[in-house]
């Protein structure tokens, strides 16, 4: 991930039975491209090894001893100084206490006296110990310092007691991170409405019309308008995926409810991205039991669907915020042609046309190739890569309009 490459994170590890959930988080920080520094307390060996850590990061990983016992003097000056981001990992109470206070009694905490970087710290505890007043008055000391906390969760706790205190997952810590890296980035302050997945048309309680559409270009798009820093509304349809961490996730099924949620949300919004595959007919009554095979039942009556793109062409004018909306065609045949009418008509920004008819592209699989269509005639042609890869590629032409 471009978010993280290069990037050097400082990842503490305090004394915790959690400990071992922050192997998961190195390892997910290390794949997606970070150098990863792992410092434990003496607490933190009792309950895990450097060697876990090294193992997963390929980087060294350090304990006191690198403070009294290493080549140099200065290895928790070196720490600091060269931290993109620090994350605490788990946080014990008797650590955040220290740092609050401003002990430097460990190589972790003197690492963090000499750093200049954002931090997020990830409490783990037993529930009265969190709950504590000087625990939550150590956190607020911290908080107000500019640190940044995600969680704790609540659930089953080591004490055999359950309640909040557990640490928060990996799968959310590294989504925090990821956030908290990209907040700064070049689409801040900016709002955008992405839509992903097939809409779902009911024919009865149990059956419905939809399509192939597995979302998956949608939830990349909404992750890469995350990365470039903007605030991101995901509407999305039912789908399996999980929702970027950080976005507003948004749950309909028809394209009547897709249509609703979107004029609603869009006049707040700086831009629109219509990746989802809505339905174009449904049936034109809905039996309210399921419809029996006993019934002899036969036929489907069809109508259109609402046409979302053209509705909102013919209201942007009163949604001077709205400075950009992209749309999405997927067709088996002359691609060119039939995406381009379609961005004229819906007055469109861009249009990003796909071709469906390659087993390697676009429906259910995780690559995509596209056409980049403007309203000038203009067009980029996308060659076969990650739908992540192509969901950058489309937030860097949004960019343009801000």
């Amino acid at each position: 991930m471009k978010l993280f490459q290069n990037r050097s994170i400082l990842l503490g590890v305090t004394g915790s039975i959690a400990a071992y959930k922050a192997v998961d988080l190195a390892s997910r920080l290390t794949k997606a491209g970070a150098k990863v520094n792992a410092v434990l307390t003496p607490g933190a060996e009792k309950f895990i090894t450097p060697l876990t850590f090294q193992s997963v990061t390929g980087c060294k990983a350090f304990t006191d001893k690198d403070l009294w016992e290493g080549e140099t003097h200065v290895t928790h000056i070196g720490l600091g100084h060269n931290a993109d981001f620090i994350v605490i990992a788990p946080a014990s109470a008797d650590f955040m206490a220290k740092l609050a206070y401003g002990f430097g009694d460990s190589l972790l905490a003197v690492s963090i006296l000499a750093s200049h970087c954002p931090m997020l710290a990830v409490p783990a505890m037993d529930g009265d110990m969190y709950n504590n007043p000087a625990t939550q008055a150590n956190i607020a000391i911290l908080r107000d310092r500019g640190i940044h906390f995600i969680g704790p969760d609540s659930g089953h706790l080591a004490s055999g007691l359950a309640g909040v205190g557990r640490m928060s997952e990996p799968a959310d810590i590294f989504g925090k991170i990821r956030l908290l890296l990209s907040r700064d980035n070049y689409l801040k302050g900016k709002r955008i409405l992405v839509t992903a997945g097939g809409t779902q048309e009911a024919i009865d309680p149990v059956r419905f019309i939809t399509n192939r559409s597995s979302g998956k270009q949608g939830y990349a798009i909404a992750q890469a308008a995350l990365d470039a820093g903007a605030d991101v509304i995901l509407v999305t349809t039912p789908t399996g995926l999980e929702a970027p961490y950080g976005c507003e996730k948004v749950l309909v099924k028809s394209a009547e409810e897709m249509q609703n949620n979107l004029l609603d949300r869009l006049p707040d919004c700086d831009a629109l991205i219509m990746c989802a595959a809505v339905a174009d007919f449904r049936p034109k009554q809905i039996s309210q039991q399921k419809i029996k095979k006993s019934s002899g039942y036969h036929k489907i009556d069809l109508e259109p669907t609402e046409d979302i793109l053209g509705e909102i062409a013919g209201i942007r004018s009163s949604m001077p915020n709205l400075k950009a909306v992209f749309g999405f065609a997927a067709e088996s045949q002359d691609l060119i042609k039939n995406a381009s009418e379609k961005l004229n008509k819906k007055k469109l920004d861009m249009m990003i046309a796909n071709d469906i008819s390659s087993s390697d592209s676009g429906f259910e699989v995780d690559q995509n190739r596209a056409f980049f269509l403007f309203p000038d005639g203009n067009k980029k042609e996308m060659p076969l890569m990650e739908k992540s890869d192509l969901a950058e590629k489309i937030i860097a032409e949004l960019n343009r309009f801000f």
